[in-house]
């Protein structure tokens, strides 16, 4: 038997739908009937009393608010052709009408007008009314309706629906019949699902959204899927588009979380958007299907994480998953609106390319450039990393950005802490337990952080505060790659890459007797030393890339006397409380241009007056001496940032040189000029290419036009 054509395919399924549209209609027909419904009867010409029609509108005030703007480009659409576009709410009463004006007093002879119900069971099978009750897009034609008054019409309408799935209304498009086009049903669907889209958006405009569709060059269109995720992890809700994708009902994705469905969660994804020229991600199913997806933030929901990644220890008692990230995208995702769209942060990489997370570590410190460099010779060679350094220095980030650009980065990212888990519970954590392997354990049992991370990397933060009684069971596991979970005599392989990291004195700890030797060598592959803020020669550029962070658009600028007070500070708690006094000073400073002296907390101005007086500042390096006094941060543009204003085309941007430009020895260069020499280093780079080089450097080609325009010689 010959395999059938595209062509006798595509006509079987046109078949298919005319059967099951058939079917449809004669359901309806059949309820009609039942109701005592007359085929040939005067239409009921009874509209709402006007105080009853303006309570209506009232009660749906919001869903006109939303349909409006798509009813109009509809509108646009069906011009002249003998249409009306009709919104009602969710009991089928009409709530305003737009169209061709001799079309429009046409309908009003069939009671086809504002404060009238078009329900089944009042005017019989019609678009409105049979779409209601099915609940799907349903197109009615000429004498398909139940009610031969309305015999001259053909009605296409889709259902509208909240983020929750309940029915909010009808969108219809209603014509003459014969002018009927096949199109009207796609355009009234699609309609349907901008108005669903924008209420999605509105009700959840402070929580993180992920935009995904299977192919990459559908993200920002209508076609796209859209979830909304609480910052527990949970999916609060999502668009049809979303639901059809992933086959599943609004109720079933409520119980998922993003962990369960897509094999990630909230600080990968954060992460991973929060990185320079971030591509989309690929999310991938239980079932192996791959999904491409945007992230989008609001501005309440990226002040809420805003400190996550300067926080390294905020996050290490919780197993998260690192996401996979798409490399081989190469088209380009349809603009989403001036609302949401910000310079060219949507667009997929190149060819292959893929941003390393490694490189994101670098603001111009050459001890951190020295460390990077270091790691990138053993990555993915089998070798351990042992990260020293205080705390609040980064080494849970550099550990995320290892991950990151290793070959594991499609395998979970584990991080246990081991000075935050009681020294009771640490080893049920790491190695997980059988049931009714202890009082107080979970009915089923757990798998243990271990078994978590298999495939991927095992971060144990912390290290030396782990008791002694568990480092020999760590070094067996590590040895032997395989771990036993308590009260089960069954070994299970594992296979993990491990990173530790540790803000004491390993050696010293092992003369004490309190650290195993043979478990220190056994982590200390490679061991590295994050330098403390107070060491660092890159400061202000990592002040101004946090406080970018922390203000979405445009951010304040920091003040010649603050940019003094962190040139002078010592600060004890390194990235962690630089990022805490900038988000505290951003909080304080919203709305105004200038972050000054009364957006600062008082503890740390008189932590700044104290350790001025004692002599304890911390040391100004010449080259930051030559920045500007008044430095703005330039705002971030990885993931899309919603806001209640359309974004500038090109928001202020600080020097390039300031945010960009890695430590140098002293030169007699201005900044400005620095700036246009490390432009057309990038332009160099890039062969010439424009977009390339503003992509690279994190600024706008209309920037880099602008830049060289001014400095031609």
């Amino acid at each position: 038997m010959s395999a059938l054509t595209p062509r006798q395919i595509n006509a079987n399924a046109i078949e298919s739908r005319g059967q099951a549209r058939n079917a449809l209609i004669e359901q309806s027909h059949q309820r009609c009937s039942a109701l005592g419904l007359k085929r040939i009867e005067r239409p009921d010409f009874e509209p709402l009393i006007r105080s009853d029609l303006t309570l209506a509108r009232d009660r749906n005030t919001r869903l006109s608010t939303h349909a409006a703007p798509v009813m109009e480009l509809l509108a646009e659409q069906i011009v002249n052709t003998e249409s009306m576009i009709v919104l009602t709410d969710a009991h089928g009463t009409i709530l305003h009408t737009v169209g061709d004006d001799d079309f429009l007093e046409r309908a009003g002879k069939v009671a086809l007008a504002p404060g009238v119900s078009w329900a089944e069971h009042s005017k019989g099978t019609n678009a409105i009314g049979t779409t209601l009750f099915e609940e799907t897009p349903t197109l009615v034609h000429a004498s398909e309706h139940f009610m031969h008054a309305n015999n001259f019409l053909t009605c296409s309408a889709a259902p509208i629906f909240d983020p929750r799935g309940n029915i909010l209304g009808v969108l219809d498009v209603t014509g003459d019949h014969r002018s009927y086009h096949q199109h009207t049903m796609g355009l009234v669907r699609m309609s349907a699902r901008m108005i669903e889209n924008h209420w999605l958006t509105d009700d959840f405009k402070h929580r993180m959204r992920l935009h995904f569709h299977h192919r990459v060059e559908f993200i920002g269109t209508l076609l796209e899927g859209i979830v909304v995720v609480g910052m527990d992890g949970k999916l609060l809700g999502a668009n049809r588009s979303a639901l059809d994708q992933l086959n599943i009902s609004g109720a079933a994705l409520r119980m998922q979380s993003l962990t369960s469905l897509f094999g990630t969660s909230v600080p990968a994804v954060i992460d991973h958007f929060r990185a320079p020229l971030a591509v989309p991600m690929t999310l991938a199913l239980a079932d192996g299907r791959q999904f491409y997806a945007q992230g989008r933030f609001s501005h309440a929901s990226l002040h809420t994480v805003g400190s996550a990644l300067a926080d390294d220890g905020a996050r290490s008692d919780t197993a998260e998953i690192a996401p996979a990230h798409a490399s081989t995208a190469t088209t380009t995702p349809a603009r989403p609106s001036a609302v949401e769209a910000t310079a060219d942060a949507v667009r997929p990489a190149a060819p292959g390319q893929r941003p390393s997370g490694l490189q994101y570590m670098l603001t111009g410190d050459a001890q951190v450039k020295l460390v990077v460099d270091k790691i990138q010779r053993v990555l993915d060679r089998d070798i351990p990393l042992l990260i020293l350094g205080e705390t609040g220095t980064g080494k849970e980030l550099l550990a995320r950005a290892v991950h990151h650009d290793s070959a594991r980065a499609r395998h979970p990212f584990v991080g246990v802490n081991c000075a935050s888990i009681p020294e009771s519970l640490i080893e049920a954590e790491l190695f997980g337990y059988e049931e009714g392997a202890f009082t107080g354990a979970r009915r089923k049992g757990a798998p243990g952080r271990i078994l978590q991370a298999n495939g991927g990397t095992l971060f144990l933060d912390e290290i030396g505060d782990m008791p002694l009684s568990l480092q020999a069971r760590l070094l067996r596991v590590l040895q032997e790659r395989q771990v036993t979970p308590l009260g089960s005599n069954k070994s299970i392989s594992v296979d993990v890459a491990v990173i530790a990291a540790t803000h004491c004195n390993l050696r010293e700890m092992i003369e004490k007797h309190s650290f195993r030797e043979d478990l220190y060598y056994r982590l200390n592959g490679l061991a590295v030393r994050l330098p403390a803020l107070r060491e660092r020669s890159d400061l202000m550029p990592l002040a101004l890339r946090m406080l970018a962070a922390e203000c979405p658009g445009v951010a304040p600028r920091l003040s010649e006397r603050v940019v003094g007070y962190f040139k002078a500070y010592h600060w004890p708690g390194n990235l962690r409380q630089l990022s805490n006094v900038l988000r505290t000073a951003a909080v304080m400073a919203a709305g105004e241009p200038l972050i000054t002296d009364d957006h600062l907390s008082d503890d740390f101005l008189e932590d700044v007056k104290r350790a001025r007086s004692s002599g304890a500042a911390r040391p100004v390096e010449r080259e930051e001496s030559r920045q500007a006094p008044v430095l703005a941060a330039r705002p971030m543009v990885p993931a899309e940032i919603d806001g209640d204003e359309p974004m500038a085309s090109e928001p202020a941007e600080a020097p390039v040189a300031t945010v960009f430009a890695p430590a140098a020895a002293p030169s007699s260069k201005t900044l400005g000029e620095q700036e246009i020499d490390m432009i057309r280093a990038a332009l160099d780079a890039a062969n010439g290419n424009i977009s390339e080089a503003s992509k690279r450097l994190g600024i706008s080609r209309n920037t880099i036009y602008r830049k060289l325009r001014w400095n031609q010689p």
